[in-house]
């Protein structure tokens, strides 16, 4: 079996010789850093691990849990193709109870979910299409809307801002999630009025359009327009309001339908695009098993979707695909699939050698206050994924820094950029970067920086120990 040896950390792990020559980021170069930002010293853990050459890394608060935020995702994603492999896709179908004659369907349209992380609306135009290729105009029962793919019963809600209340970032993972669960809201002038149209279309949300149009200025001077969505039992609504100049447009996305009747609003206005109709309610229930199969859309592959996670942070996708390994690995004994996908976790992060205490997980993505790890097993699992089968998609799902992800803008004037992949994780007391990087001389590494501390955290924390790492100077 695969083990992360976590009592031979850096020398014996590495290879090192008693000859390998100190590098940067050093003792001196954290504490510099510390005092910069004015942090305690246990408001950091960081360790650089050497993958090849004659150098050794440095360890500092290794093994003390922190939280690490989206970094997180690394495990997930990691674990993801580990255990599912690379080409592991989901499923979604189209099927009826009824019979086609001519182009009716006469029955109910079955939409059986296979708990696909990225079936957005694009993606269901092509699914519904192939009804339409099979002349299928009419559909003369209801629409069953089947998410039993996933149990889940035990995902904590994150406690964010009130103001993340509505987010599409805040969407939590279901059998019936669509395009993110997300709406974007668009303002824009037609003739002197103000116009307020949605995509996708979900007809269940009332929009109350209060905007003003005002004479043609400078559109990102003097567009003010706010958004005030509302939630009840019965309504759903949107209030827009404030004033945008003529010949402007303005923009916000919004998740705050429940993922049953964004589906049902999502498919029915597609259909209907199409130039379909369906007359019948829309129902929860699951498919029975003499139903016929009409359509099926197989996912992007793993290997894909986690490009999506980690270079862009998605936390909807990540906990889907967190959700989706207890789906895959449920055992009798658990609750559900959160427990099974916290325990298929902890099994997987032992078998290569990890100590469960150490690892804290709750729902995959880091959006959460709860989850723990340490720098030092991080850091192993890289090692180990580095040398894995999968190390060239794990790799590439990075964002490279100075490039492109949330690495995008950070580091982009530096000799760092395009040098080094790592992922981003950003809460409240929490900053994080870990992934791979090169030096000036060659050498690629492993490396963790986490940094909580309640004050005086940002992204210079980090960037200025990791910018030290390739050029091999001190930090100044």
């Amino acid at each position: 079996m695969r083990k992360l040896l976590f009592s031979v950390f850096l020398s014996l792990s590495a290879g090192l010789t008693h000859n390998a020559h100190a590098v940067h980021p050093d003792s001196d170069d954290i504490q510099r850093v510390l005092t910069r930002h004015q942090l305690p010293a246990d408001a950091l853990a960081l360790v650089t691990l050497p993958l090849n050459g004659n150098v050794q890394g440095i360890a500092y608060n290794a093994d003390k849990p922190v939280n690490p935020a989206s970094v997180m995702k690394l495990v997930t994603t990691y674990a993801a193709l580990d255990t599912l492999g690379p080409t592991y896709t989901w499923k979604t179908d189209l099927l009826t109870d009824g019979e086609v004659i001519g182009d009716t369907l006469h029955g109910n349209l079955y939409f059986r979910s296979g708990g696909d992380p990225k079936l957005t609306t694009e993606r269901l135009w092509l699914l519904l299409r192939d009804l339409k290729l099979q002349g299928i105009r009419h559909i003369r029962g209801n629409l069953i809307l089947d998410g039993s793919y996933y149990d889940i019963k035990n995902l904590v809600a994150f406690d964010g801002e009130a103001s993340d209340l509505y987010r599409p970032f805040m969407v939590e993972p279901d059998g019936l999630l669509i395009n993110f669960n997300a709406q974007r809201f668009i303002v824009r002038t037609d003739r002197g009025k103000a116009v307020v149209v949605s995509d996708p279309l979900v007809p269940e949300v009332q929009v109350n359009n209060q905007v003003q149009v005002v004479p043609a200025k400078a559109c990102h001077l003097h567009t003010k327009v706010s958004f005030l969505p509302r939630q009840s039992a019965d309504q759903l609504s949107l209030t827009v309001s404030g004033s945008i100049p003529e010949g402007c447009k303005s923009e916000r996305y919004f998740a705050f339908i429940d993922h049953a009747r964004y589906s049902s609003g999502v498919i029915r206005s597609t259909w209907d695009d199409m130039g379909g109709t369906l007359n019948g309610k829309t129902l929860l229930g699951e498919t029975p098993s003499s139903a016929k199969l009409l359509a099926r859309l197989p996912s992007a592959s793993v290997a894909d979707t986690i490009r999506d996670i980690n270079k862009f942070s998605n936390n909807t996708i990540a906990k889907q695909l967190f959700i989706t390994l207890g789906a895959h690995f449920r055992a009798p004994d658990d609750a559900d699939d959160v427990v099974a996908a916290r325990r298929a976790l902890g099994n997987w992060w032992q078998g290569m050698g990890g100590r469960s205490n150490n690892l804290v997980i709750e729902n995959g993505s880091g959006l959460s206050r709860q989850e723990r790890l340490t720098a030092r097993e991080l850091a192993l699992m890289l090692q180990q994924a580095a040398r894995s089968p999968y190390a060239a998609e794990f790799k590439a799902s990075l964002p490279v820094v100075g490039v492109d992800g949330t690495m995008r803008r950070r580091l982009a004037k530096q000799p760092i950029a395009g040098k080094a992949r790592v992922k981003t994780g950003t809460l409240k007391n929490v900053r994080a970067i870990a992934g791979y990087s090169q030096d000036k001389d060659g050498n690629d590494w492993a490396v963790v920086i986490i940094a909580n501390h309640h004050r005086n955290l940002n992204n210079a924390v980090l960037d200025d120990l990791l910018a030290a790492l390739y050029t091999q100077r001190p930090v100044r």
